[in-house]
């Protein structure tokens, strides 16, 4: 399992870095598009399509609504990101009551729904981001990684309280503070490569602890609509890793909640 986790990082972080990095535009666009698309066919499973033609016509059907935000430029705008994050505190009440708000989510045509208000906003975060200068894209990705890693091993050595027993066991609040930690970390590094001043560290502190924190509410969801479903990985898509939306569940939360917050910081 080690080496095929190891062996399949090798191939896609050079993918992943020059599609991020290396493209702009509408290349840039298309490739996350894709990404994203592929977490669509994943996400019409955990809403209980299991057979491919209904998981075809759900990835079709994004993949549409995507074209039809860039044709007429809701890609540059920000509704979709305020429709996100109206969507997230919906996600988040029914984690913080699952299993017993199950059933105002449970039925397919819901979840399905579901899956377009946390897919598209990413694209929209992810492109506005790209936009606004890959110093600011390279952060949240920067501050999903480090977040994670300093939840791990606080969580590993600390943990204690849990954070969502009935949704993500191991999750705990002090993996929580573990990953807080490492954030406030990288934004003294950030701070310093950028030169801010006092109060713009202060500000971006703020806004990536709030960031971190709903990494952690991405992560989660996914795992509610896994444990619902009695699946353990999205898909098998990544040998060793499980599928796409296994690695960029966190991802969806954070980015567009930073592309929102991120021009008041100037």
């Amino acid at each position: 399992m080690l080496k095929q986790r190891i062996l399949t990082a090798l191939v896609l972080a050079p993918l992943a870095l020059g599609g991020l990095f290396g493209l702009s535009g509408g290349g840039f666009a298309a490739f996350t598009a894709f990404v994203l698309l592929l977490g669509a066919w994943e996400w019409a499973r955990l809403a209980g399509f299991d057979a491919v033609k209904p998981r075809l016509l759900y990835t079709a059907g994004l993949g549409l609504l995507l074209l039809v935000a860039w044709w007429s430029g809701w890609v540059v705008e920000r509704w979709p990101l305020w429709g996100g994050a109206l969507g997230w505190l919906a996600n988040t009440w029914w984690i913080s009551r699952y299993p017993g708000a199950t059933g105002q989510w449970q039925p397919p045509v819901l979840r399905l729904s579901m899956g377009v208000w946390v897919l598209l906003p990413c694209w929209v975060g992810l492109y506005q981001l790209r936009q606004q200068g890959s110093e600011w894209l390279l952060f949240v990705l920067l501050l999903v990684w480090v977040a994670d890693i300093g939840a791990y091993f606080a969580g590993r050595r600390y943990g204690r309280r849990k954070l969502a027993a009935n949704v993500s066991p191991g999750k705990s609040w002090e993996g929580v503070y573990g990953g807080w930690v490492a954030v406030a970390l990288l934004v003294l590094v950030y701070a310093a490569w950028l030169e801010l001043d006092f109060g713009q560290a202060l500000a971006l502190l703020v806004v990536a602890l709030v960031v971190a924190f709903i990494s952690v509410i991405g992560d989660l969801l996914e795992s509610m609509l896994k444990r619902f479903c009695g699946l353990k990985d999205s898909s098998h898509l990544l040998p060793g890793h499980g599928g796409i939306l296994d690695r960029i569940d966190s991802l969806t939360a954070a980015v567009p909640l930073f592309a929102l917050i991120r021009p008041w910081l100037g």
